[in-house]
């Protein structure tokens, strides 16, 4: 999967904003950890979306400026945040009901795995040295309407994140519905992979070397 001409593709910065621009008015979203919580800067002016927080905060605003911050107001990466007028508190519970009830409109993840079928593995390597962080990822999946996956093309040794079938414990089966990476936006379409979006200077073939996954045009 290595290349001596590697392309750089989009920054962190430039995918999360691609991310927001396909967030719809009105959107109630649930944010990963990490890249995905820089959407929130990037949702165009006039674009009203409501922020969930799995912990109990519908109506999450941004991450409170530094001596300001609310000790008993923090989202799910233990972040301290703001709330927008109106937000509303919940027991955990209540929290997990609206997911699983298919109240969240969209989910944006961070992915070691993505699979070409749309499989996700988010959660751990598998590896019994790491700390597993099954968090909400599996209840998200399950229940959001839309997943949306966040993450870098691949790895730092420079494997292929999004791959034919995953090998990492999987976070849910047939879930997600699109991957932003550095070097393409993917649609996943009847366990099929198709190329909605390049990266400047990156070609179709350029692509698929560096994805295991078969890609379609």
């Amino acid at each position: 999967m290595e290349s001596n001409n590697k392309i750089t593709g989009w920054s962190t910065s430039e995918m999360a904003q691609k991310v927001a621009m396909d967030i719809h008015d009105g959107a109630y979203v649930n944010l990963g950890i990490g890249i995905p919580e820089m959407v929130t800067g990037f949702i165009p002016e006039g674009r009203e979306v409501i922020y969930h927080t799995e912990n109990g905060l519908l109506g999450m605003g941004k991450v409170a400026q530094s001596g300001s911050e609310d000790p008993e107001l923090v989202n799910a990466g233990k972040k301290y945040v703001t709330a927008i007028p109106g937000a509303a508190y919940f027991h955990h519970a209540d929290s997990f009901a609206m997911i699983r009830g298919g109240h969240i409109d969209i989910c944006v993840l961070g992915a070691y795995q993505v699979s070409e079928e749309g499989d996700l593995a988010n959660w751990s390597t598998g590896n019994p040295n790491d700390i597993p962080a099954v968090g909400g990822a599996m209840d998200l999946v399950a229940g959001v309407k839309t997943i949306f996956v966040i993450t870098k093309h691949t790895t730092k040794t420079g494997a292929s994140k999004i791959v034919k079938s995953c090998t990492y414990p999987l976070t849910g089966k047939n879930v997600v519905s699109r991957i932003y990476t550095n070097l393409s936006i993917l649609d996943v379409v009847d366990k099929k992979l198709f190329v909605r979006k390049l990266a400047p200077g990156v070609s179709f073939e350029y692509l698929q070397q560096q994805t295991e996954a078969t890609l379609n045009q």
